[in-house]
């Protein structure tokens, strides 16, 4: 069994992100990647490329598809064509190389809010409008949940190119349920609307929960769908910008692949490396193993936050290590981001830059040591006792 309460010493010149943005004596739990080595199978892969001197350059090859494809059999008995796999640099370069092909000035982008904040940049990467179709809000003491709008999904669908789910969803950690992908897809396909679903925290369930992908619902949806998926978060190989837009309808596929060609963006050979081995299933114990760990964090942060910080309310995530804390009952007169890095010496992301609607919230990164989350906690609770 792996042991994620020992993780390596993050704070040196080659981790000059997470670890090294705020100062040493500021604890790092905002940016989406855990702390946690990555398996064995894939640094052994990774040393084996180092080894043997010579890193030219590398192409998908065929044997890659072959083994994404076979991940989505196993893991959702989804039946994929290894030609429907195309490479991109990232989930984000993924879903604005859609946005390119599928949105225009007049058909813009259709999000729900409050959601991962490099969606709220397409509009300006790209150049089309962001329709917003916020969540309704629920509270059942300090657990807050989310729920679909209808009425404002239906009427912003009608003015999309594309519809940018995420799922599981960051920050919330929503799942979404069958009832409600079926719903999302019908909606878009009546109005001839592109779905596009960052699919990127599919393995990291809690609880045992289950996943099916958007496109797995039936054909018709399929081929409509760009589904977007990577080992960067599972694995925990962010920096290696490696992930896999899955593309059944040909003619939409080849619209895909031209936009890649055209802006060049070729995947590195030591993500493509990392890629096999994450989705060959050598690492499945190890997520196994990782899945159990998040569980107990995700429990360890929702039973702190209702014993030690009644007034802060808190989702229940059913995937991600991401924790959706709500401050807006408390009193506090600033952002709980500012509020924290300057009382409390604990770096989280803003709320607000996930939409005006994640105001007042913060989100938490749980994917570290439980020694690391409890200390995190901790100050934050003596903090909050100031106010």
């Amino acid at each position: 069994m792996t042991n994620f309460d020992l993780t390596p010493n993050r704070r040196n010149p080659h981790n000059a992100n997470k670890w090294t943005r705020y100062p040493k004596d500021t604890l790092p739990m905002w940016v989406a990647d855990m702390d946690f080595r990555a398996p064995k199978p894939i640094l052994d892969a990774l040393h084996k490329a180092v080894e043997h001197g010579v890193l030219g350059y590398e192409m998908p090859s065929e044997s890659l598809k072959e083994t994404v494809a076979a991940r989505m059999d196993k893991l959702y008995k989804w039946k994929v064509k290894p030609e429907a796999v195309v490479a991109v640099t990232g989930i984000v370069s993924g879903f604005s190389v859609a946005a390119r092909i599928a949105c225009t000035p007049k058909k813009g982008v259709l999000v729900q809010t409050p959601v991962y904040n490099e969606f709220h940049e397409v509009k300006n990467n790209i150049g089309v409008p962001q329709l917003d179709a916020p969540f309704v809000k629920r509270a059942d003491g300090n657990i807050i949940s989310y729920e679909i709008d209808w009425d404002i999904f239906e009427k912003q669908v009608k003015k999309a190119g594309m519809f940018l789910l995420c799922n599981p969803h960051n920050p919330l950690g929503i799942i979404f349920s069958r009832k409600d992908l079926l719903k999302m897809a019908e909606l878009c396909i009546k109005n001839n609307v592109v779905i596009v679903s960052d699919e990127i925290h599919s393995e990291l369930l809690l609880d045992g929960n289950s996943f099916t992908p958007m496109a797995k619902l039936s054909r018709e949806i399929e081929s409509h769908t760009i589904t977007l998926i990577a080992p960067s978060k599972t694995f925990n190989v962010p920096g290696l910008f490696c992930g896999f837009a899955i593309i059944p309808n040909e003619e939409l596929r080849k619209r895909y692949e031209r936009e890649v060609s055209h802006l060049r963006l070729h995947v590195g050979s030591m993500g493509l490396f990392a890629a096999r081995a994450a989705f060959s299933g050598s690492c499945d114990g190890w997520l196994k193993d990782l899945r159990r760990y998040l569980t107990d964090n995700r429990d360890f942060l929702v039973g702190y936050v209702t014993e030690y910080m009644p007034e802060v309310r808190t989702t229940i995530p059913d995937a991600t290590y991401l924790g959706w804390l709500d401050f807006t009952q408390t009193g506090m007169k600033e952002s709980p981001y500012d509020f924290f890095l300057k009382n409390a010496k604990v770096a989280l992301s803003d709320g607000k830059i996930f939409g005006k609607e994640g105001e007042g919230h913060i989100r938490l990164n749980f994917g570290a040591s439980r020694a690391l989350l409890m200390q995190g906690l901790d100050r934050m609770q003596k903090a909050l006792e100031k106010i």
